[in-house]
């Protein structure tokens, strides 16, 4: 348990760190005042100041931010001359004024798109360097010819014939299996029809009995096993190809889940939280620390591509935000601004509450 706490820990601040660090960086570079680089919500737990910037360390670990002068709007409420208050509200941009050239709003609007895709393009940078770290130091496996089980899935036919991963499959019904794609071929068409697997298994020849189930997604009969792999050492200049690849090959994945989402083609009861990713993480915290840096580097991806849809409250929000006032030659007003993050900050919560709900019943 503790070992599954601190891995969903660590993965939830590493990502929010380095897509916290992109804003922070950037701000810096382009001359605003960062006043607080934060991670974590909550109550403080650890603050040191240096320079002009508060850093601080608060105490629910699932965010956190910068504050930035001149980037956060409040309500004043108008007091007449007889101390009584109007109902006219006023927007302001807190610290703006001592802020000066400094405060957000005041910056070029290039400066301002910039602090705001930075966060996503840490998130993208942030997996190229675990993958490339991975193949360089575990190799790259590619799946075996050999009929050898490479892994079993729970509560599957093979499971639940007692099969495991470092079995060598011989038989299926009596016929001789001598390749792993022989398998597939041989349960095809065969949903629910027993079948007898002779299997070696430490030397020793083995048999049992199984029926294949039919998969509904590829409507073929499977038994719940995954090939065994081999594997080879790529050098630094191969590993690094082979990182943007599979970042490339990753990103289009999930772009495409989203759509299917849109469409109506995904159930949205497929969706999770911050409750079904912290136990997804500390269960890949059980198996090791390069497997949970690549589980981390997955969701970076994830948070980087999301950061960037065009939700209110989010990075890919306020980038709109700045395209209409690029397009429009003036800034939106600040009355405006403020109900438009206040719908986002809505739908963000209504998401995550859905999230969690589903994370829960799961």
């Amino acid at each position: 348990m503790i070992i599954k706490i601190i891995g969903a820990m660590f993965v939830f601040g590493l990502l929010v760190s380095v897509h916290e660090l992109g804003h922070f960086m950037v701000a810096k570079l382009t001359g605003m005042r960062v006043d607080e680089f934060a991670i974590g919500f909550g109550p403080k737990v650890w603050s040191k100041k240096h320079g002009e910037t508060l850093y601080t360390l608060r105490a629910v670990p699932l965010g956190g931010f910068n504050r930035i002068a001149g980037m956060d709007y409040e309500i004043i409420e108008n007091m007449d001359r007889e101390g009584g208050r109007s109902k006219e509200k006023v927007f302001v941009v807190p610290d703006e004024e001592d802020a000066g050239e400094r405060a957000y709003f005041r910056r070029p609007i290039w400066a301002r798109m910039a602090v705001i895709l930075a966060g996503s393009i840490m998130n993208f940078i942030l997996p190229l360097f675990i993958f490339f770290g991975l193949f360089l130091t575990q190799g790259v496996a590619t799946p075996s010819p050999e009929p050898v089980i490479g892994a079993v899935i729970e509560d599957r036919p093979a499971a639940m014939a007692g099969l495991r991963a470092g079995d060598r499959i011989m038989t299926l019904d009596g016929q001789p299996v001598n390749q792993w794609s022989e398998i597939s071929q041989q349960l095809q068409g065969k949903a629910e029809h027993p079948f007898k697997v002779t299997y070696q298994r430490d030397g020793k020849e083995l048999s049992t009995t199984l029926i294949p189930e039919e998969d509904a997604a590829t409507n073929r009969a499977v038994i719940g096993i995954t090939s065994s792999a081999m594997y080879y050492q790529p050098g630094v200049i191969e590993a690094a190809k082979l990182a943007v690849t599979k970042e490339i090959y990753l990103i289009g994945a999930m772009v495409g889940g989203l759509v299917q989402l849109v469409q109506g083609t995904v159930s949205t009861a497929e969706l999770s939280g911050p409750v079904g990713v912290a136990q997804m993480a500390g269960q890949v915290a059980e198996q090791g620390i390069w497997p949970l840096l690549g589980f981390a580097a997955f969701l970076s991806l994830n948070l980087g591509i999301v950061n960037l849809l065009p939700i209110p409250a989010l990075d890919g929000g306020h980038f709109i935000m700045l395209v209409l006032e690029a397009l429009r030659g003036k800034p939106m007003k600040p009355v405006v601004m403020y109900y438009i993050q206040v719908t986002g900050v809505v739908i963000l919560v209504s998401l995550m509450l859905f999230t969690t709900f589903n994370d829960l019943t799961k």
